[in-house]
């Protein structure tokens, strides 16, 4: 029986990088995202792959969302908690409210709803995994990105928690801690770090490369290769870990 997958923000970037490595897995995938866009196209994409437009923050959203998991895809094997936002690029002192409660009611209040919701459908899966898509900031200080790098740490103990409540029913949790990763993402943050610090685009993408031992950034390919593995059954005894894939980055990036 194929896997039954279900990866937030899969529409684009690294969720649908997850997206489709698992579709090619021959897994069974569905994507919810706020984008409806890139929901139309990535379904159209890949006949293996459906998808729900949706907020994790809404339970109206949740409610169709696992509706259609439970329904059409007859249950869930694997989750992947992939949405996420940046918030604002400003130092603590400065830093806008609002921005700090959006960031953290989507990275952690909606990757609790989310995994809350899945985990009584998990229950009944002989072989479940649950993967929350953290970063490097979830593993060091992130100067003038406290909404962000506080979520990024928060998601932590509760995948460790997760670990512990569910692996005596078998599900195993980890986190994913990418680093800097190719594409247009990467490059947002960079100019909101140039308009804080007042070097150029070019340099703070030197000095986040000074932080890496290999010189190079993260493909969502291998992200997404990385999660296919900790849902497969060679990874069936790994749970409650941090695993980054960073370029052995040694401070915040």
């Amino acid at each position: 029986m194929p896997q039954r997958v279900l990866i937030t923000a899969g529409a684009a970037g690294i969720g649908r990088a997850i997206a489709e490595a698992f579709a090619a897995n021959g897994a069974r995938v569905h994507i919810a995202d706020i984008n409806a866009d890139a929901v139309q196209r990535l379904v159209r994409d890949n006949a293996a792959i459906s998808g729900s437009v949706g907020d994790v923050r809404v339970p109206e959203d949740l409610d169709a969302l696992f509706d259609v998991v439970q329904h059409e895809m007859g249950g869930l094997d694997v989750l992947v908690n992939n949405a996420g936002i940046a918030g604002a690029t400003a130092p603590v002192a400065d830093y806008p409210v609002d921005a700090w409660h959006e960031v953290l009611d989507v990275n952690l209040t909606g990757t609790f709803l989310v995994t809350q919701r899945a985990i009584p459908l998990l229950e009944q899966s002989a072989a479940a995994s649950i993967i929350v898509i953290s970063s490097v900031a979830g593993r060091f200080g992130y100067p003038n990105r406290v909404a962000y790098a506080t979520s990024k740490w928060g998601l932590v103990g509760f995948t460790k928690t997760l670990s512990m409540e569910l692996g005596p029913l078998g599900i195993t949790a980890n986190t994913i801690h990418p680093g800097v990763v190719e594409g247009p993402r990467i490059k947002a943050v960079f100019e909101g770090r140039a308009e804080v610090s007042g070097r150029s685009i070019e340099e703070e993408a030197e000095l986040a490369m000074a932080n890496q031992s290999v010189k190079k950034f993260t493909s969502a390919a291998d992200i997404a290769a990385l999660a296919v593995f900790l849902a497969g059954p060679h990874a069936r005894t790994i749970s409650g870990q941090m695993i980054p894939i960073d370029a052995d980055s040694k401070s915040s990036v």
